[in-house]
C-alpha cells in the first residue's frame, strides 16, 4: 500500500467488522461535522484512489476515506446482496459511529455513489456529492423509468464479470498484457483516453486489493431462460446493484433534503446511456451474440435515469447542481481535479470556495481544456 505524503492509514474496529480508513496527519478529530468530508470509493478500487484529492483539500477540513467491505485493508466479510448496498452503508455508519461522527458530507464515486445515496436514505447527511454514480435504479436490467426488464434481472449481477479479469485480480496481475488486465481496464474504463499520471501503479495496486473470495467480487449467478442466459445471484458485489435489490430513487421523498452535487464526464465508459459494461448495450453492438432487440433488452439509460431522479428531487424542494465535464471519463477527481475540488467545496458551503457559475438546478457544462 503506497501512502502519499501526509496520508495515514489505520483500522477501526466496529461491531460489524474491522474497517481501514485513510486520514490526513494534521486533521483535528474535533472538527465540526459541517467541515467533515467522508470519501467512498467505487467498485474494484479502494480509498487509495482519493489520496490526491485528500492532499488538495483545505487543511481546516477533516477528510476521511473509507475502504468498503472486501476492498483495500477492510475485512473481507461476505456481502448479502439481497440487502442491496446496505451492508456497505451499514459498515460506513458503524465506522463513523466509532469515530464519533454523527453526520458528514458524503462523496461517493460510482458504486460508492449508490452507497452514499443509501446512507442518506437511512441517516442524516450534510451533503451528497455523486461522482459518476451508479443509477438510482441499479446497474443493468431496467427501462428509463426504472421498471425491471425481467423477473430475474437477466444479464446483470455476478455473471456479468469477465472471468479472465477476475482471474487476473486473483493473480494480482499488474501488467497491461491483455485487454482484460486490471491496468488495461483502468486505462480504457476508469479514465478517458489521453489521461496520464505518475500514480498509475498506485491506482492499479488499489484495484488489486479487491477480494475475490466467496461473497465478495464479483458474486454468484444463476441460469436464466432469458437472454443472455444468466441472472443475478444473492451474494457478492455485483449483485448488490441489480434492480431487484437496489433502488435509491426514494431520496426524492426525503423530508430533509441535503444539497446534491452530481458530477460526471461525457465519455464515461462505465456509467452512461451506452455503457460498455451493460450486456444489453454490448448485445445491441453485436459484441454479445443473440441480442433479442430493444423491445426486450434495451440498453440501460443510466445517466438519463439519474437526471430524472435528481430533477424530481429538485422539484420536490432539493438543491441539485449537475456538472458535466466534456472529454472526461469515469474519474473526474483524477482527470479534472481542480474543477472537482472547486465543485465539492461549493456544495459543502466552504467559505472561500469559487462562486457557482450557474443556478443550482441548471447543468454546468465545462469544456475540455483542449
Amino acid at each position: 500500500m503506497t501512502l502519499f505524503d501526509g496520508i495515514t492509514a489505520r483500522l477501526v474496529d466496529t461491531p460489524r467488522l474491522s474497517v481501514q480508513i485513510l486520514e490526513r496527519a494534521g486533521d483535528d478529530p474535533a472538527t465540526p461535522t459541517d467541515r467533515t468530508v467522508v470519501l467512498l470509493h467505487g467498485n474494484v478500487s479502494s480509498a487509495l484512489f482519493w489520496q490526491e484529492l485528500m492532499q488538495d483539500l483545505p487543511a481546516d477540513l477533516r477528510v476521511i476515506a473509507i475502504d468498503l467491505r472486501g476492498f483495500g485493508g477492510t475485512e473481507h466479510s461476505p456481502i448479502d446482496a439481497t440487502r442491496g448496498v446496505r451492508d456497505f452503508s451499514d459498515d460506513v455508519f458503524a465506522t463513523l459511529d466509532e469515530l464519533g461522527i454523527p453526520t458528514a458530507h458524503l462523496v461517493g464515486w460510482s458504486m460508492g455513489g449508490g452507497v452514499a445515496m443509501q446512507y442518506a436514505l437511512d441517516h442524516p447527511v450534510e451533503s451528497l456529492t455523486l461522482q459518476a454514480p451508479v443509477s438510482p435504479y441499479g446497474f443493468g436490467g431496467t427501462r428509463r423509468d426504472g421498471t425491471r426488464l425481467t423477473d430475474d434481472d437477466a444479464g446483470s449481477g455476478g455473471g456479468g464479470a469477465n472471468p479472465d479479469f477476475v482471474q487476473r485480480l486473483i493473480d494480482h496481475d499488474a501488467t497491461a498484457d491483455a485487454q482484460t488486465s486490471p491496468r488495461s481496464v483502468f486505462r480504457s474504463g476508469y479514465v478517458a483516453e489521453g489521461y496520464t499520471t505518475d500514480h498509475e501503479d498506485v491506482w492499479v495496486d488499489s484495484m488489486l486489493t479487491t477480494s475475490t473470495a466467496t461473497g465478495n467480487y464479483p458474486g454468484d449467478s444463476t441460469a436464466s431462460p432469458n437472454w443472455p442466459g444468466f441472472a443475478a445471484g444473492t451474494i457478492g458485489v455485483l449483485n448488490t446493484m441489480v434492480p431487484r435489490y437496489f433502488d435509491t430513487s426514494g431520496i426524492v421523498d426525503l423530508a430533509a433534503k441535503p444539497p446534491i452535487l452530481w458530477i460526471h464526464g461525457t465519455v464515461d465508459a462505465i456509467v452512461s446511456d451506452g455503457s460498455f459494461y451493460d450486456l444489453n448495450f454490448l448485445g445491441q453492438l453485436g459484441i454479445v451474440p443473440g441480442w433479442p432487440g430493444a423491445d426486450v433488452a434495451p440498453p440501460q439509460e443510466m445517466v438519463s435515469q439519474t437526471r430524472d431522479v435528481l430533477d424530481a428531487y429538485a422539484a420536490a424542494g432539493g438543491e441539485v447542481t449537475e456538472i458535466v465535464l466534456e472529454g472526461v471519463g469515469h474519474s473526474p477527481h483524477l482527470e479534472r481535479p481542480a474543477e472537482f475540488r472547486h465543485a465539492l467545496l461549493r456544495v459543502i458551503g466552504y467559505v472561500g470556495a469559487p462562486a457557482d457559475p450557474a443556478p443550482p438546478t441548471e447543468a454546468i457544462i465545462i469544456p475540455s481544456a483542449d
